[in-house]
């Protein structure tokens, strides 16, 4: 007979709540094919039988941030197999398993460690399984069961921003939407009103209100004028528990600005303006500045200003600073202080954009009134006209008149004028003016292809008043003659096959002249009379300013003529007839049966496969001079570098000689003599310069001994003139030593030390010839040999 077990599985959960159970639907997949329902009985101690064998485990609620001293009861797992003995060893595994819960082995009852939060999370996953402590084999199939944390409200209401920035227009209406607030509740929405929040206003009544389910933010206060106030701050709270007693709140904070709407018109400060302009002013000359106030900003503070009445509205102009949205008045034309003295205009300020739901508010515009003085001023002449146009045929002689300007003082004294070019503006001086009457006339001949126009500016200055000038400019055209003949667009080579057919086209011609005739180019195409009977060749010409060349005959011979050239006569239509002949070069070529050249006798033409023979021949010869050139260079630097330092006496020129040559201290005899220099008589013979190699060598040259008795300059002059003569001297910026000492004084060595050297007694009797001062050392030696006297 089969035996059969079952668990009893039992869960507290700490008061006031109760430990709710709800079947979950039976697991198939791993119980016996023989399945019984298992019976749970709370505190009963008497043993449950059961007909049929399987895990039926519960929901089970546990409650959240508890925060008693002791471990949190959750519930008792218990087998029927258990007999008390300590055989069987229950074990937990699944979410938590051993750290937030944990099982006693022995008696199946299980704890939460922890305090837990369903924020964090609210549903574990457990298996339970109850084996034999000493086979370890399990006497109950494995199976899970779900603890679901249980909320409390222990999470307020947090709004998605901190601070919340919103606009209105200003004079909208009650009601209208302003922004919508949103609050989070992080628990759970499913159970009690926790997370269930109610929105209300802390602070910003009466001007606005909120919706308390939506948290919408709506105008509450008709007619809030941006102009009175502009910010407003509005403090929101968002309250859970459905907003009852006890539940927790949050707030936040929303700036709400007022925009601006057109609801003010502009207004001038005063109503009388006067401004001051000479009579000299130009037009575009601004007088004065006037501005209207409005209280509105940015589009709906634009001001325009007009003119709309006064004696002044085809003098004056009005323009609007659009910057400053001030009004400018200008001048529109030119004022004469003898016609006219004052005006009297009125100026208009209005804004362009306006909202029609504000007309109530009255007009949106205002206006003042501008009286402007012209001052008088002496005036400089005014020409007739603000800028002249003349025309001129290019072959005009020279000295012919073009046209002339004329200018008048606009004072009451009408002041004589005279003329002038303003130099600056024509340079090579082609044109000049009658300085009397302002007549216009040629100094030099045009040229329509050289210089089309010639702007120029002609002045003119009052006689008895130098300063009063004016300046008018003056565009000169200058008209075509047909003075240029017909030329070829480019320059013409082509050729034809040996086997060309008669009246076959080998090339189109097109021409072009530096003239422009008023009715377009018309060209005319001909072989020249000289070849017109006796050429190989046809021009036709096609009507359209192009002609084509033709074969007169069938086949070509290169061998017996490779090279035609073509003289073609190219005419216009204009008047006088310009002609000019332009030659057309034209090769006989061995073709393909296609047509495509692909040799010629001579090989001027490029191939369109690549470089002809004689292009790559010519890039040859240059390699191979370019290569010679610099061969011959590197010879010739060679060369000069065993040339003397200095070839001529006559080059003056400073040179720098490096000899890279470092003496060998006072050991070094083979170097420089520097006693030849001390001691003119000491040359040696035998010594040659060792700083250069000359291509000729030089026998030493001996010096001559100076003289005794030879003086310093003189010495020094010719040891100079002696190294300008020699062309193996160093160069002129080398130092030249000319340490010399004298071969003596009269009176010889005066040295005592040298005295003792000699061989027998010195005679210093000729000290006492020399004079009393010379009478000491007379009588010191004198008595010196005195004493020596037997």
């Amino acid at each position: 007979m089969r035996t059969y077990r079952y668990f009893l599985l039992l869960f507290w959960v700490g008061q006031p709540y109760s430990t709710f159970s709800t079947p979950l639907s039976q697991r198939t997949s791993v119980f016996p094919a023989k399945k019984r329902a298992l019976e749970l009985s709370g505190n009963s101690k008497n043993e449950l039988n059961r007909s049929k064998r399987s895990w039926m485990w519960n929901q089970f609620f546990l409650l959240e941030e508890y925060t008693g001293s002791d471990y949190q009861y959750v519930g008792k797992l218990h087998s029927d197999q258990d007999r008390g003995d300590g055989s069987l060893k229950y074990i937990l595994s699944g979410d938590g398993a051993g750290d937030l819960f944990i099982i006693n082995e022995n008696t199946g009852d299980i704890q939460a460690t922890k305090r837990l939060d369903r924020e964090e999370k609210p549903v574990y996953i457990l298996r339970a399984q109850a084996i034999n402590r000493r086979t370890g084999k399990p006497v109950e199939p494995e199976s899970e069961f779900i603890i679901k944390i249980h909320d409390i409200n222990d999470n307020e209401p947090i709004f998605t921003k901190e601070i919340y920035t919103a606009t209105v227009p200003e004079m909208s209406d009650v009601g209208t939407f302003v922004v919508q607030v949103t609050a989070t509740d992080a628990d759970d929405p499913t159970y009690g009103n926790s997370a269930k929040v109610v929105y209300s206003i802390l602070q910003g009544q009466p001007y606005f209100s909120v919706e308390s389910e939506t948290g919408i933010i709506k105008t509450a206060l008709l007619n809030m004028d941006r102009e009175n106030r502009e910010q407003y701050q509005v403090v929101i709270q968002a309250k859970d528990m459905g907003g009852q007693m006890g539940g927790l709140s949050g707030t936040t904070t929303v700036n709400i600005t007022l925009t601006d709407v057109n609801d003010n018109p502009p207004r001038f400060p005063q109503s009388t303006y006067q401004f001051n302009t000479p009579e000299s002013s130009p037009p575009g000359t601004p007088i004065g500045r006037m501005k209207a106030s409005d209280a509105d900003v940015g589009e709906n503070a634009a001001v325009a200003y007009s003119l709309t009445e006064g004696e002044g509205l085809d003098m004056f102009d009005v323009i609007t600073d659009q910057e400053t949205q001030e009004g400018i008045i200008t001048v529109k034309k030119l004022l004469d202080f003898e016609k006219k003295k004052l005006y009297t205009l009125k100026v208009e300020a209005s804004n362009p954009h306006v909202e029609p739901r504000f007309l109530y508010l009255g007009p949106f515009k205002d206006s003042a009134t501008v009286r402007i003085m012209v001052e008088d001023v002496d005036e400089p002449p005014i020409f007739s006209k603000l800028a002249y146009i003349l025309q001129i045929k290019e072959d005009a002689q020279i000295n012919t008149t073009i046209g002339s300007v004329t200018a008048q003082d606009p004072d009451a004294a009408r002041n004589p004028v005279k003329y002038s070019v303003d130099r600056h503006t024509d340079m090579d001086r082609i044109f000049n003016i009658d300085s009397g009457n302002g007549s216009i006339f040629t100094s030099k001949l045009l040229d329509r292809e050289t210089l089309l126009w010639h702007n120029i500016t002609v002045i003119a200055t009052e006689i008895n008043n130098p300063k009063q000038s004016s300046r008018v400019p003056l565009y000169i055209k200058v008209l075509d003659v047909n003075d240029n003949a017909p030329e070829f667009a480019e320059f013409y080579e082509t050729f034809v096959c040996e086997k060309a057919k008669a009246d076959q086209l080998i090339q189109t011609l097109r021409a072009v002249d530096k003239d422009d005739p008023y009715s377009g180019h018309q060209f005319t195409f001909s072989l020249a009379p000289e070849a017109a009977s006796s050429s190989n060749f046809t021009i036709q010409d096609n009507k359209d300013n192009t002609a084509g060349i033709l074969t007169r005959k069938n086949g070509y011979n290169r061998h017996e003529m490779s090279t035609y050239l073509l003289p073609v006569v190219i005419s216009d239509n204009d008047y006088p007839v310009q002609s000019s002949t332009g030659t057309v070069t034209v090769r006989v070529c061995a073709c393909d049966h296609h047509g495509n050249m692909q040799s010629c006798h001579a090989e001027a033409l490029v191939h369109p496969t690549g470089l002809s023979t004689g292009a790559l021949i010519a890039i040859l010869l240059c390699i191979v001079t370019l290569l010679v050139t610099v061969v011959l260079f590197a010879a010739l630097r060679r060369q000069r570098k065993k040339e003397p330092l200095i070839i001529s006496k006559e080059d003056i020129r400073d040179n720098i000689v490096s000899y890279n040559d470092e003496g060998g201290g006072e050991e070094d005899t083979q170097a420089f003599d520097i006693g030849t220099l001390r001691n003119p008589e000491a040359i040696e013979d035998s010594k040659l310069r060792r700083d250069i190699v000359p291509e000729a060598l030089f026998l030493p040259r001996r010096t001559p001994a100076a003289r005794d008795n030879t003086d310093v300059r003189d010495f020094i002059n010719q040891r100079v003139k002696e190294n300008d003569t020699d062309p193996t001297a160093p160069p002129y910026d080398s130092l030249a030593t000319y340490a010399y000492e004298g071969t003596g004084s009269v009176a010889n060595s005066l040295s005592s030390l040298e005295s003792v050297t000699t061989d027998g007694d010195q005679d210093y009797d000729y000290l006492s010839d020399w004079g009393p001062r010379f009478k000491k050392l007379a009588d010191m030696y004198g008595g010196v040999d005195s004493d020596k006297d037997p």
